[in-house]
């Protein structure tokens, strides 16, 4: 059996390895950018050196909105990680590679020509990320529900949008898939806005708000009572951290002033703690606002912390004309058979980075449970690793003594062509 490259090419980051192994050799973005004071290009692994000023850098991407857009561009990022940083020649591989649910046909066309045409490999096999997860799972708990039953609900939050995908016997139910159209970018582009808005041009910096984004956001478990703290602007906020911005002479990434202010927000659940708080006044606000010195490398958040991923579970407050993500869940298992009902509630698995937030799984089902019938019990579970979750999947797929036979070999390709190949994967 040949060398099988498992690539889990997701729209922010690619995570890329050999069939087999429990984890990639390689977890990198999944994009170029040209640095302001370079004429070069970076890609990949380029993008995560320690010496590399990224400060406004021009970005381009080969996905857009979840879609592979730009196959030249998905090429040359792919040719940089298979001879450089997995160092396998594709023509004596077979590929297994991860494919957005419900991808157009011209881009699955594209896809297959990408890789038997340009990279010649042996053979391909395309699956989807809440089969892979499912699997994975069910492997890890072989006594669990998920396993025993053959059934689970898949919720990715991945970089362009989240999912809700109920999966039988290794089989996503397209049929029941239910898409919120919000993922990491968009939470990004939203943080930048507010911090724009509110202290400091950030608008092309893409990489240091992705950062601030993850060192910082958490999801509120009582969205109310936490605007309320956020609106005390004083000195002593509870939600106040300061982000310091690379100088491009002694940092050249930016980082967080204080760590452990990042984590005060936490005491906010000890009742003591919160009646112990100081009101501060409306006129600390203004005089506080006033005192900002935007010449200084730095600026301050403290409600954008949590707003921000309260895109996911409120989309509507901010206009979006989507359910928010418990909605999504039951629309999706209200969309299968009633006798899987019980069983999905009971097994939902979360995956995928923007899942990552602290509080996420608890705010998910203290807003699932008034939604779900009081007779049917809500287990959510995470991931261990929701970045690799899926390539672990693909990984112990490629495993699998009839995997050779699910894929299509070039010669098939050549053949019958990419249309009649895809009807091998057709779910």
């Amino acid at each position: 059996m040949s060398t099988v490259v498992v690539l889990d090419n997701g729209g922010g980051l690619i995570k890329a390895g050999i069939g087999g192994e429990m984890d990639p050799v390689c977890v990198v973005p999944n994009c170029t950018a040209r640095p302001l004071a370079s004429k070069k290009w970076l890609l990949a692994d380029q993008l995560l050196s320690p010496t590399e000023d990224l400060t406004s850098a021009t970005i381009r991407r080969p996905f857009d909105r979840g879609y592979l857009t730009n196959p030249d561009l998905q090429s040359t990022i792919w040719a940089h990680v298979f001879n450089n940083l997995l160092k396998v020649t594709p023509s004596q591989c077979s590929l297994l590679l991860t494919e957005p649910l419900f991808t157009l046909p011209s881009i699955q066309r594209s896809v297959d020509e990408l890789v038997f045409e340009e990279f010649n490999f042996e053979s391909l096999f395309v699956a989807d990320s809440p089969s892979l997860v499912h699997l994975y799972e069910a492997s890890r708990r072989p006594y669990g529900l998920a396993s025993r039953a053959q059934c689970s609900l898949v919720v990715d939050c991945g970089f362009s949008f989240t999912h809700a995908a109920p999966v039988f016997q290794n089989f996503t139910l397209n049929y029941g898939v239910k898409r919120l159209d919000l993922g990491g970018k968009a939470l990004t582009n939203y943080l930048k806005e507010l911090v724009s808005y509110r202290s400091v041009n950030v608008m092309d910096e893409t990489f240091i708000i992705d950062d601030v984004k993850e060192k910082l956001c958490f999801v509120s478990l009582d969205i109310d009572r936490d605007l309320e703290v956020a609106r005390r602007r004083g000195r002593d906020n509870l939600f106040r951290c300061t982000y310091v911005l690379p100088d491009g002479i002694t940092h050249t990434r930016g980082f967080v002033k204080d760590p452990n202010e990042a984590k005060r927000y936490m005491s906010l659940d000890d009742e003591d703690e919160k009646e112990d708080e100081t009101d501060l006044m409306d006129t600390t606000e203004r005089s506080d606002r006033r005192t900002i010195d935007l010449s200084k490398n730095e600026f301050s958040v403290t409600n954008e912390r949590f707003v921000v991923p309260e895109m996911i579970f409120r989309p509507a407050d901010l206009g979006m004309n989507q359910a928010g993500l418990a909605e999504c869940i039951v629309r999706a298992v209200n969309s299968c058979h009633p006798y899987l009902h019980p069983v999905l509630y009971e097994s939902i698995i979360l995956t995928g980075g923007s899942t990552l937030f602290p509080r996420f799984a608890e705010r998910l089902e203290k807003e699932l449970r008034p939604l779900v019938p009081d007779e049917y019990r809500v287990k959510i579970t995470c991931q261990e690793d929701r970045i690799l979750g899926v390539w672990r999947g693909g990984s112990l797929f490629t495993s699998s003594p009839d995997f050779e036979t699910m894929c299509v070999s070039k010669a098939e390709y050549e053949e019958l062509g990419s249309a009649r190949c895809r009807r091998r994967f057709f779910r």
